[in-house]
């Protein structure tokens, strides 16, 4: 049900020492939307039990849905916030005219669940599980509000990007909104110019709410507090699914993920394009298996189509019972811990 991936200096770790919490230092979740669904089950189990003794600090880093993943993490009880996040994101529904400002609304009422009172005092203040948001400040057309004007920059970008991922640096800048105590610094060989930012109790919300902010599909959010002035959108224009070095004198690195086959940045996902495999050289990927996939219904894992392809009842019908077989792949990842026989080993 689930496989694993694992980077040569990852593979080597595990096979010497097993799969052990202790290993791991960083974390990484991607952007995606709905998809994330089919990783909720190891969600659980991950921050229910795997992690649930952990005294060491864990960076966790997410974009789009991966950021709301990790601000879920980052709670003093990250299996009834990641439970209410699948339950209030999979319930979200939208008028048929819906607009940006809709779905902007909605994904602001869904935080204020997600959160609750004390959400945001436990993220900015957790020791251990230090939740990083990764944002894109915007330059250029694709910062305006203007459909047209947006598209148009969109365009740009897409076109320069397939030249080279580099060219696109110029339209955006990574901005990681990161928990006040971690010194934990992104970087990658694309020259993206990155910026890192202290959560506070003022911006934590509008940060997380602009990692969120899929062009076209959402309004901007401007001029975060304690962040530079300007048009903050969905950090997965950057890092989609993430393409990035981190220190080498650091632990493994855990990616939980619904894709065998990561893409660098959103505007890579119909380009053959390959994430350079020495930023995964440490790195553990847990992935639903092809067999999984095409054992749910309509043989896929969730999308943001499913809004406008599935009536209301159909389409919640259809991700409980994703959400109810991805306790399989909890299952699988718990045998793992105690035999590393179980465990197929791929290099990237």
């Amino acid at each position: 049900m689930l496989t694993l991936y694992a980077g040569e200096t990852a593979r080597r770790t595990l096979l010497e020492h097993g799969l052990k919490p202790e290993l791991f230092t960083a974390m990484l979740g991607a952007s995606g939307g709905p998809k994330w669904f089919t990783l909720f089950g190891l969600d659980k189990y991950l921050f229910g039990e795997f992690f649930k003794h952990r005294t060491t600090p864990l960076d966790i880093i997410g974009s789009s849905a991966g950021a709301f993943r990790a601000a879920c993490f980052a709670q003093s009880d990250p299996v009834a916030a990641i439970e209410r996040l699948a339950k209030h994101h999979s319930e979200t529904t939208y008028s048929d005219k819906v607009t940006p400002a809709e779905i902007t609304h909605k994904a602001r009422e869904l935080l204020v669940q997600v959160l609750g009172t004390d959400g945001v005092d436990d993220i900015i203040a957790n020791p251990v599980f230090r939740a990083h948001f990764i944002v894109a400040r915007v330059n250029g057309l694709a910062a305006s509000e203007k459909k047209l004007s947006q598209m148009l920059g969109l365009t740009k970008s897409l076109v320069a990007n397939r030249m080279h991922r580099r060219f696109i640096s110029r339209q955006y800048t990574r901005v990681v909104f990161k928990n006040p105590l971690s010194a934990l610094e992104i970087a990658d060989s694309y020259q993206f110019p990155t910026e890192h930012i202290p959560l506070t109790p003022n911006n934590l919300t509008e940060a997380l709410l602009a990692s969120g902010s899929i062009p076209l599909v959402m309004q901007g959010i401007r001029d975060i507090p304690g962040a530079p002035m300007g048009m903050y959108r969905d950090g997965g224009i950057i890092d989609y699914h993430f393409d990035i070095d981190f220190p080498s004198n650091q632990g493994l690195i855990l990616y939980p993920h619904f894709s065998h086959a990561p893409k660098a940045g959103w505007f890579d996902k119909s380009l053959k394009r390959p994430i350079n495999p020495k930023h995964y050289d440490r790195v553990v990927m847990l992935v639903p298996s092809r067999e999984f996939v095409a054992s749910l219904p309509y043989g896929k894992i969730p999308d943001r189509e499913d809004f406008t392809k599935m009536k209301a009842e159909q389409r919640l019908r259809y991700w409980s019972t994703v959400f109810d077989e991805t306790e399989k792949l909890a299952d699988d990842f718990a045998k793992w811990q105690s035999n590393i026989q179980l465990r197929p080993m791929l290099s990237f």
